[in-house]
């Protein structure tokens, strides 16, 4: 590992100044996924500035009936949250979902939503990788793919985003605070993460040398009828080769509302938007909800080896609004 300096921020604001005064410098949160990064040679900075002692660790009721979810509240403090498991409980399993037990209480909010991606070629310093030299080549389009995005893709690079909290908070509309030197700023989740595009590399809207302080979730009544389904490869302690986070408010037999979201199918968490509009509306049915998912999955396109995928979609999207209306109708 490439030697490193590494200074302790007392405030936000100094921790965005001593960031801006560095060539070459990271935030550290739980170190999760920056330290991995480090070990392999992907990531190689002069300077880590420590923000886990900020005052950001703490899960807020908001004057409107939202949360307001500090940027260093450990994944595990927000998953036994009492108002995270009551009023959005698919964040709660979309989090224990996530890692271990050890590592979601080393990891924080801010860090898991900018943890980058697991693609083999990217974490492998020897050969090429858009994400990590822009212009060298992705060779999983036409390697070991069978675990990578069949939306949102482009040849420059089939990656998929690992975060399963990001899921859950993207499907109830999670807004992202952040301070620069120029002051604060907010942004949608939805719109953090920019599409693959040629530029891979690219990967958030962020300004340079932002921190994440904050993550607000709107009030959303709907989301206390709520769940998260991951399908992984093992049991435990496996990222994502698909998953769904949905809500649903419904009367009558008819969804009202619907919330949808899919993670390990693209460059970043995927709202289901083609999804929510064809159960808006409709009767809480099997043949509604296989509609909903062929129309979002119309997009897709797979590579040779992983378009199982858009069939394992299919049918875990049925499943869990299926699970969820039975439930509402009980």
């Amino acid at each position: 590992m490439k030697e490193f300096d590494y200074r302790r921020a007392q405030d936000v604001t100094g921790a965005v100044a001593l960031l801006a005064a560095a060539a070459d410098a990271r935030f550290l949160g739980g170190g999760t996924n920056l330290v991995d990064l480090m070990k392999s040679g992907v990531e190689r900075p002069d300077l880590l500035v420590d923000v886990r002692e900020l005052p950001l660790d703490r899960v807020e009721s908001t004057a409107d009936g939202g949360l307001r979810i500090g940027a260093t509240v450990t994944n595990s403090d927000l998953a036994a949250h009492p108002d995270v498991r009551r009023r959005y409980p698919a964040l709660t399993q979309a989090v224990l979902a996530g890692a271990s037990g050890q590592l979601r209480n080393m990891a924080t909010v801010g860090g898991n939503l900018l943890q980058r991606t697991r693609c083999g070629y990217f974490t492998d310093v020897s050969g090429p990788c858009n994400k990590r030299v822009p212009g060298s080549g992705c060779p999983a389009v036409a390697g070991e793919h069978h675990n990578h995005a069949v939306l949102g893709a482009s040849d420059h690079c089939v990656a998929v985003h690992p975060s399963d909290m990001g899921v859950a908070l993207t499907a109830f509309d999670a807004q992202v605070r952040y301070e620069t030197l120029d002051g604060p700023g907010e942004v949608p989740l939805t719109d953090l993460y920019l599409p693959v595009g040629d530029t891979p590399h690219r990967e958030t809207a962020l300004p340079p040398g932002a921190l994440i302080t904050h993550i607000t979730l709107p009030p959303a009544p709907l989301a206390a009828h709520s769940r998260y389904r991951k399908v992984r490869e093992r049991a435990s302690y496996a990222f994502a080769i698909g998953s769904v986070a949905a809500a649903l408010d419904m009367k009558g037999g008819h969804i009202r509302e619907a919330r949808l979201a899919l993670g390990g199918v693209a460059s970043r968490p995927w709202r289901a938007r083609a999804a929510e509009t064809v159960l808006t509306g409709a009767p809480a049915t099997g043949e509604t909800f296989a509609a909903a998912a062929d129309a979002e999955l119309a997009a897709a396109a797979p590579l040779p080896d992983n378009g199982y995928k858009v069939t394992l979609m299919r049918n875990l999207m049925v499943s869990v609004l299926t699970e969820l209306a039975e439930g509402d109708a009980r």
